[in-house]
C-alpha cells in the first residue's frame, strides 16, 4: 500500500505547484526568445568592449567635433574582439600551420564535453519540477571518487578506466540522492539542500587533499598524485590535440536522457511529475520513487562530467579542479530548454564562449570578464522570457492561436 499522502479535493489535485510552473514558464519560451537573448547579450558585450577599450575612450574627448573617429574607432574595437573570439573556438585563418588553425574547434569540444554532461544534469531534474542546484558539488565528489580510483589502484587500461567512470557516477549519484531522499521523505526543498552539499563538497575535497592516505604523497600542497596513464580517456587526436573519448560519452549520455525521457516508463513518470505531482500521485505514479530516481540520475551525470575532468583533461585532483562547472550547468540547461539535443547545443555554444575568451584576451587584451558578462546576460533572459518579449515586442506562447480563437 502506497504511504504518500493524498489530496482529498480533486480540484486540489490539478493545481501544479508554484514552483512546477515557474519551471515550465522557463522552458516553454519559443526559439525566437532564444535567439533574441543571444543578440542582446552580445550586444551588451559589444558595449563593454567599447568602454574597454582606451583607443575608443580617446575619441570621447572630440566626439561632437568628429564623431567619426568615435565610431570607427568603436567599430574596430567590437570587430577586433569577436574576430579573435571566433578564431579562437572555431577557426584560426592567421594560423601559420594546419594544426593550430584547426586547433580552436577541437578546444571548443573539450570545453563542451563537461558543459554538456553537466547540463543534462541539470535538465532532468528540471523535467521534473525540480532545482538541481547542486550540481558542482556533484561534480566534485565524481573528481574525488574517480581520481581515487585511478591513482589508487592498479588495473588494465580499459577495465581501470570503465571502473574510474563508474565510481565516479556512482558517488555523484549518492550526493544528489541524499537532496532528492530529504525532498522526497520530508518535503525540505532541493535548492537549499543542494546548496548546503555543494558547500560540503568544496570543504571535502579540501580536507581529504591534506591526508596522505588520500592523496598517496607526502606533501604539504593540496594535491594528490598523477592518475594511472590505465585510467586515462583515449586521445581522439594526436598531440598537441586534447579532444578525448569524453566528448564521444557526453553526446552518447545526450542520447540516453533522451531515451530516458522520451521513450521509457521511468521518463514518462519523471514528466508527469514535472507537470503536476498531485495529478500524477492521483495516477498512481511514485512521487516519492521519482522523486530520488531523478535527483541520483541526475547526479550520476554530474559525477560522469566530474569523472571527464580528472580521467580526460587534468592529470591530478586539485581543489579547484570542478572550477564553475555546475553552476555554468545551469545556464546551458537552460539555453537549452532541459531538451538533451539543446543541451547539446548550448554546451558547444558556452565551451566556444569559454576557448575563444582566452584568445580575444590576449589578442585584444580586453578582460576575460566580457565574456562572462554575456554568458550571465544570456542566463537572466532565458530564465525571464517575459523580459525578452518584452524588449523586443514578441508575443506571449498561444497569444496567436488564443486571439483567433477569439475572433472564431
Amino acid at each position: 500500500m502506497s504511504t504518500e499522502p493524498r489530496a482529498v479535493d480533486g480540484s486540489q489535485q490539478q493545481d501544479p505547484p508554484t514552483q512546477n510552473r515557474i519551471i515550465k514558464e522557463m522552458l516553454s519560451s519559443s526559439a525566437m526568445v532564444t535567439v533574441m537573448a543571444i543578440v542582446f547579450a552580445l550586444l551588451i558585450g559589444a558595449v563593454l568592449i567599447i568602454f574597454s577599450d582606451p583607443n575608443v575612450l580617446k575619441t570621447l574627448d572630440y566626439l561632437f567635433a568628429r564623431p567619426s573617429d568615435f565610431f570607427s574607432a568603436a567599430w574596430q574595437s567590437i570587430s577586433s574582439a569577436y574576430s579573435a573570439l571566433f578564431r579562437g573556438a572555431i577557426f584560426d585563418w592567421n594560423a601559420r600551420s594546419t594544426v593550430r588553425m584547426i586547433r580552436p574547434i577541437t578546444e571548443t569540444l573539450v570545453y563542451a564535453t563537461p558543459l554538456i554532461m553537466a547540463g543534462l544534469a541539470v535538465a532532468i531534474p528540471f523535467r521534473a519540477g525540480m532545482f538541481n542546484i547542486g550540481a558542482n558539488g556533484q561534480v566534485i565528489l565524481g573528481t574525488v571518487a574517480a581520481g581515487f580510483i585511478g591513482y589508487a589502484f592498479q588495473l588494465p587500461p580499459i577495465l581501470h578506466m570503465f571502473v574510474a567512470i563508474l565510481g565516479g557516477m556512482l558517488a555523484g549519484a549518492a550526493w544528489a540522492g541524499i537532496a532528492g531522499w530529504l525532498k522526497a521523505q520530508t518535503g525540505a526543498n532541493e535548492v537549499i539542500v543542494t546548496i548546503m552539499l555543494n558547500n560540503i563538497a568544496v570543504f571535502l575535497i579540501a580536507y581529504l587533499l591534506r591526508q596522505s592516505w588520500f592523496t598517496r604523497l607526502d606533501s604539504s600542497l593540496p594535491k594528490s598524485a598523477n592518475i594511472e596513464a590505465s585510467a586515462k580517456l583515449p586521445q581522439l587526436l594526436p598531440d598537441p590535440f586534447r579532444l578525448h573519448a569524453g566528448f564521444i560519452i557526453a553526446l552518447l549520455a545526450a542520447w540516453g536522457v533522451w531515451w530516458l525521457l522520451e521513450r521509457s516508463t521511468w521518463g514518462f513518470e519523471f514528466r508527469a511529475v514535472g507537470a503536476n505531482p498531485n495529478a500524477a500521485r492521483t495516477a498512481g505514479i511514485s512521487v516519492f520513487r521519482s522523486t530520488v530516481l531523478v535527483m541520483a540520475i541526475a547526479g550520476s551525470l554530474s559525477g560522469l562530467a566530474g569523472a571527464n575532468q580528472i580521467l580526460g583533461t587534468e592529470v591530478a585532483l586539485t581543489a579547484g579542479i570542478a572550477g564553475s562547472l555546475g553552476f555554468d550547468a545551469i545556464t546551458v540547461a537552460l539555453l537549452g530548454k532541459s531538451r538533451p539535443l539543446g543541451v547539446v547545443f548550448s554546451g558547444l555554444l558556452f565551451g566556444a564562449l569559454k576557448a575563444g575568451s582566452v584568445a580575444m584576451a590576449s589578442q585584444t587584451h580586453l578582460p576575460v570578464d566580457i565574456v562572462l558578462v554575456v554568458q550571465s546576460v544570456i542566463v537572466l533572459l532565458v530564465a525571464a522570457p517575459p523580459l525578452v518579449r518584452a524588449i523586443f515586442r514578441l508575443p506571449a506562447p498561444g497569444a496567436r492561436t488564443a486571439r483567433k480563437e477569439a475572433a472564431a
